[in-house]
């Protein structure tokens, strides 16, 4: 999660995820059964989770929606756990010794397997100490070798590793030298949940690029492994500039639609001044993150269902703004989730199969119902616009 500077990528016209699915994803359970001490299985969990957060704001975060902590700081410590313990907030920490004296202990439901070790890595004088420049990234087979280690000291949980944003951005310089993008491939299979940070709005790029990297993590990892991604709330680095709350929206559900299946809030702030739990200070994200957690836990069953190629397409009316759309049935009702892929508005006009001649779609959260009629509708989309349908 540490934050560089973005340079200028080349746009890229995304799509919806193919039909390859993962085992998981066919059961319609949470993908984590394979591991004793894992995240739940259960159809209804879905991951949300804030990333390397004192325990004390536990509490806080579980009133935000967050069911899950990843990462503490020069941690697992015993007081850390025991804090978590007490607000019932599961962890993905290191596996220390401390880590690996809870072995039985349920706090804990995975372990973590570094940060970025794809970008360049840091050079200190062995005599000082001091950092005195940059070096290349992690080897690829240096991850998967320690991946093992890693398993076979603990089976009983998943090892998550987290990327940087070279996984989205292909004109990232901070790789270091050597790095090519053919290493990822090698990199997803050290380790089961892969995941991966870009922050967009704050650093002032596309946010394009989230759906991008969740996509080829998708594709790297073969479908067969939980991907999971970071979602900016903060200035980060920049005195000024963070992303709205129509934004992270927009982030969360492009990522959602191709294949996340699960999130991690990069809360922290560095300018104008240090704030390591940014989000809890600020109301308005607060509440609008809270409301986007609360509906995410509501559809978790959908979402954990299998993923329907061939039921549904959208075409936009804007040939340079266009929207995305996933399937899922279950229940007895089909739902669509779609988003625009660009900051400009456009109109939808959706084809689903499978409904019959009349029907009506409810568009979630928001009051309003669409005739569906022999399996045709159109909706507008703001810029970066999202809506959830449920047909009936």
């Amino acid at each position: 999660m540490k934050i560089l500077i973005l340079t200028a990528a080349a746009s890229l016209l995304l799509t919806a995820l193919s039909a390859e699915k993962s085992p998981q994803d066919r059961s319609g359970r949470a993908p984590y059964g394979a591991w004793k001490h894992g995240p739940p299985s259960d159809p209804g969990y879905f991951p949300i989770a804030v990333w390397l957060q004192n325990p004390a704001n536990a509490s806080r975060y579980k009133a935000a929606g967050i069911n899950l902590y990843v990462g503490l700081w020069q941690g697992p410590t015993e007081e850390q756990l025991a804090a978590l313990k007490r607000a019932g907030m599961p962890v993905i920490c290191d596996q220390n010794a401390v880590g690996l004296k809870h072995r039985d202990d349920p706090i804990i439901v995975g372990w973590m397997h570094g940060d970025e070790p794809d970008n360049a890595q840091p050079v200190y004088d062995p005599q000082t100490g001091k950092q005195t420049g940059w070096g290349p990234c992690v080897p690829p087979a240096k991850i998967v070798e320690d991946y093992r280690r890693l398993q076979q000291t603990d089976p009983s949980r998943p090892i998550l590793l987290n990327l940087g944003q070279g996984v989205a951005n292909d004109s990232w310089i901070g790789r270091g030298p050597g790095a090519k993008l053919s290493d990822y491939e090698t990199y997803v299979q050290g380790c089961d949940i892969v995941s991966f940070d870009v922050y967009p709005a704050a650093d002032g790029y596309p946010l394009w690029y989230v759906p991008k990297g969740v996509e080829r993590l998708v594709k790297w990892s073969q479908g067969k492994k939980p991907v999971w991604n970071c979602i900016e709330c903060t200035r980060i680095n920049h005195p000024e500039r963070k992303a709205t709350p129509e934004q992270v929206r927009a982030q969360v559900w492009m990522a959602l639609i191709h294949g996340s299946r699960g999130l991690i809030y990069f809360v922290h702030s560095f300018q104008p001044q240090f704030n390591e739990h940014a989000l809890l200070d600020d109301p308005q994200m607060l509440a609008a993150v809270t409301a986007l957690n609360r509906q995410i836990h509501a559809l978790a069953p959908v979402l954990n269902s299998p993923t329907l190629a061939g039921v549904a397409e959208v075409k936009s009316s804007a040939a340079d703004a266009p929207i995305a759309c996933m399937a899922k049935r279950l229940d007895g009702a089909t739902y669509l989730f779609a988003a625009g892929m660009r900051d400009r508005t456009a109109r939808g006009q959706f084809t689903v199969t499978g409904l019959p001649a009349r029907a009506s779609a409810e568009v979630l959260g928001e009051g309003r119902t669409i005739p569906v009629l022999n399996g045709r509708f159109e909706d507008d989309f703001p810029p970066h616009g999202v809506h959830l349908y449920r047909i009936r």
